[in-house]
């Protein structure tokens, strides 16, 4: 079956074009991403008016490129996936209105997809990564442990009490100087960097669980720079190599912890990490010789699927079509779209926030 996957969640405007086969295999026939940090630079981090309006001038290209790039015609596309949240409300609300105009142009079923599962099974694009798995989900928004149990069956261990670990890379290169995309402009200015010579906090260390922090760390970073008059290419490079270690270690740490509460079946012993966080590498050493300390095997998928992309939502509206689980195209036509919608409800009494539209995460 053959699924167009539109991603309009935040500043990048995705389109894809996925065929899953009999066996459950997956065939990326095509997977545009249009992205412009030029449009927000200014404002130093993503402007929601901004990205809305720009999903509404390219998001038709986007698709039509797509589809060109496939080989495909819409006869031949068997369903459209689409992101109904969560996000920034104006983008999703410009991909879900579009891919219900397209459903209804062309007699389409609409599948509305959580951004979070696309996330969730991205590592399926590419990878073998059967049920069930220990999903760490870390990107621009998000910070989650979650058990995967299989498609729709996810159990939340942990998430973030404050802010996700990619605002946390986006702040500290700001407060650099370093420009956006915040992870991958910290990455490399570490490189050069001394990663010891700022202590910066481990948070939560003494807190049991597995949630997570960063607020903290970002403070670190924040006085460690005002503390000097002009901090120089070096000063620079350490505070970012300090960091990036600090919050790589503080993942692997909560996520070793989540590994020892997660059942412990013959085979289920995959870590699977995602999302923008997820490409840097750093992080994903830490977490590499965490799961081979405790037998564990890492699976990631390759860093273009880490980020936000329309392959990842059209693949979770393959999944959801081959389990029969698309709604009638009535039901699907009248979905909003949504700010916030958790990927699984969280653990009695631990619910992050709350409001007239429920907890936050």
């Amino acid at each position: 079956m053959v699924v167009l996957g539109i991603e309009t969640s935040c500043d990048d405007t995705a389109a894809a074009v996925v065929c899953r086969g009999g066996d459950g295999g997956c065939r990326i026939l095509s997977d545009e991403v249009w992205t412009d940090y030029d449009d927000h630079a200014a404002y130093g981090g993503v402007v929601p008016e901004i990205a809305a309006r720009s999903h509404v001038e390219r998001l038709d290209l986007t698709i039509e490129k797509a589809i060109r790039a496939s080989g495909l015609s819409f006869d031949e596309i068997d369903a459209i996936a689409a992101t109904a949240g969560p996000g920034l409300v104006g983008g999703v609300m410009v991909g879900l209105t579009t891919a219900k105009a397209i459903c209804l142009a062309h007699s389409k079923p609409l599948i509305a997809i959580n951004h979070l599962e696309g996330h969730a099974l991205s590592a399926r694009l590419t990878e073998t990564a059967e049920f069930p798995y220990l999903l760490l989900l870390i990107s621009g928004g998000h910070t989650q442990l979650i058990w995967v149990a299989g498609l729709g069956d996810y159990r939340r261990l942990g998430t973030t009490i404050d802010d996700a670990a990619g605002e946390a890379f986006d702040k500290t290169a700001k407060l650099l100087g370093l420009g956006q995309p915040g992870g991958p402009r910290i990455e490399a200015a570490a490189v050069k960097g001394h990663a010891d010579r700022y202590d910066f906090p481990k948070p939560l260390e003494r807190r049991p669980g597995c949630d997570f922090s960063f607020s903290g760390l970002k403070t670190a970073v924040r006085e460690a720079t005002q503390s000097m008059t002009a901090p120089n290419k070096r000063d620079i490079a350490d505070i970012a190599a300090s960091f990036q270690y600090a919050a790589a270690r503080h993942l692997a740490q909560r996520t070793e912890r989540a590994m020892e509460i997660t059942p412990t079946d013959e085979g289920s012993h995959r870590l699977v990490i995602a999302g923008g966080v997820a490409a840097n590498g750093v992080v994903k050493s830490m977490l590499g010789s965490v799961c081979e300390r405790n037998g564990w095997t890492l699976i990631a998928p390759p860093v273009q699927y880490c980020t936000d992309n329309g392959a990842m939502i059209a693949w979770a509206g393959a999944e959801r079509l081959a389990a029969n689980l698309a709604p009638p195209i009535a039901e699907a036509l009248a979905l909003a779209p949504r700010a916030r919608w958790p990927l699984a409800p969280p653990p009695e009494g631990a619910a992050i926030g709350g409001g007239r539209k429920g907890p936050k995460a």
